[in-house]
């Protein structure tokens, strides 16, 4: 059963479906990853690249990275890497987001 938080989250990043597709497609094709991971948040982050900056009409920012990137990183520990593969939802009908809100950080996989 979905949340309200995941409804409403899910609502808000709507408008940016096409946008982060056109990004995820991208990363597949040219072989970046096969994990692509979009952040979702409202802070100043140095993690991946600019897809959509902060403006007046959405709360969101968010930014293209890998799994790679976030290993190399520390977000997710080296020994962690397989578990996380093994939860990871096919990249080409689900979106991967790290979303950092005042609920916290949580992994979301959002269908495309």
């Amino acid at each position: 059963m979905k949340t309200s938080g995941y409804i409403q989250l899910e609502k808000e990043l709507a408008p940016y479906k096409k946008i982060m597709s056109k990004a995820s497609d991208s990363i597949l094709d040219q072989e970046v990853t096969k994990y692509p991971i979009f952040v979702v948040h409202q802070h100043t982050l140095e993690i991946g690249i600019p897809l959509l900056n902060e403006d007046l009409e959405n709360k969101w920012m968010i930014q293209a990275s890998s799994l790679e990137e976030f290993v190399s990183k520390q977000l997710i520990e080296p020994n962690k890497v397989d578990s996380f593969r093994t939860i990871y939802k096919t990249p080409d009908k689900y979106f991967c987001l790290f979303v950092l809100s005042e609920l916290g950080a949580k992994f979301i996989f959002l269908p495309r």
